[in-house]
């Protein structure tokens, strides 16, 4: 299970080497919970909010890691064990293809399932949606151009000329799916595109938290996996960025929005979940206990079939995480034959 502290003065410390947490209610009474560590597998960590270093201890003990997390769902840092956890070779052979044709290669496959992905949600909306027939028709065919161009992309010039094109595509699709989403919803749930830091709107600032919640997964998959998420292939070099991380997340973006939007077109949010903060909006502790519970039940509990097995889409993260890491090893991983609309 993931446990998460979002209430303001929650309090996580060691009862009976268990964690032990403690929320003081409106009502002045105390209200306690006692997990064993063996079923805990992340502890996220909101704005004020408190641990004891005994609960530190028995985290690490437990290889179970602790996330502090921005009010934006952002990864702030993480305390983990010092273990590398695999080889070093793994490391050797990424920095090696990162700097080779497979830079290209890979940031294609990825962006790719990302474009195809946002296909698949505007194809299933306009199932469920015929009266939009029309304007859902024009983007999927604007979708499709896009999708053919990313596939034939050929690099013109060095790195740095071809990142830039190819990110090109990739924010044109963006800004295409995003009017779609906003399209669709409710009139007093449409927004004008993406913003962050902070966000302009109640769905962006769900969608952000999403994003980051997701962004601290994806880096303990890729860490588990023995890969460096700080060396990336179409996002890299810059200081302190886990670029490896902001490349490998792109194909599973598409969980972060169908739950946010599921949320909203189900009318599961209303004007309690969020707060004005200066310059945007922000989600209050009612909007990221709501968010957390789908998004949790859609991650760990929700089976899907992949690959020819029932899996949940957390373990699916780190499969592929593994199966990338063989692959550069020159081993038989199935990251390649990944069957998105399984996803």
């Amino acid at each position: 299970m993931q446990l998460h502290l979002n209430s303001y003065g929650a309090y996580l410390h060691v009862k009976d080497a268990m964690f032990d947490v403690r929320k003081k209610l409106e009502n002045g009474t105390v209200e306690t919970k006692t997990i064993a560590a063996h079923k805990v597998q992340s502890i996220w960590m909101g704005r004020g909010t408190m641990l004891s270093s005994d609960a530190v201890r028995l985290a690490l003990m437990n290889n179970v890691d602790i996330i502090f997390l921005e009010n934006n769902g952002t990864p702030l840092g993480r305390v983990w064990h010092s273990k590398l956890g695999s080889t070093t070779r793994i490391r050797k052979c990424q920095l090696e293809a990162s700097m080779d044709d497979r830079c290209l290669h890979w940031t294609k496959i990825w962006l790719g399932q990302k474009l195809e992905n946002q296909a698949i949600i505007i194809r299933d909306l306009k199932k469920h949606r015929p009266q939009h027939a029309i304007y859902l028709d024009d983007k999927l065919l604007q979708m499709a151009d896009l999708q053919q161009k990313m596939a034939v992309f050929a690099p013109t010039g060095t790195m740095g000329n071809w990142g830039a094109s190819i990110q090109g595509l990739e924010g044109t699709a963006g800004r295409l799916y995003f009017e779609v989403l906003s399209y669709v919803l409710p009139a007093n749930w449409q927004f004008k595109g993406r913003s962050t830091r902070p966000a302009q709107d109640a769905f962006n600032a769900f969608l952000n938290y999403a994003y980051g919640v997701l962004y601290a997964r994806v880096e303990k998959s890729l860490m588990l996996a023995g890969l460096d998420p700080y060396v990336g292939f179409l996002h890299r070099d810059d200081y302190n960025h886990k670029s490896l991380v902001y490349d490998f997340i792109e194909p599973y973006r598409m969980w972060a929005d169908k739950t946010v939007f599921t949320l909203f077109s189900g009318k599961k949010v209303n004007q309690s979940c969020y707060e004005a903060v200066t310059g945007g909006i922000s989600l209050n502790s009612e909007g990221k206990k709501l968010l957390m519970e789908h998004y949790n039940e859609y991650l760990e509990h929700e089976v899907i079939r992949y690959k020819g097995r029932n899996r949940t889409r957390a373990s699916i993260l780190l499969l592929d995480a593994h199966a990338f890491a063989q692959i550069l090893l020159g081993g038989s991983g199935e990251l390649e034959e990944m069957d998105i609309n399984e996803l």
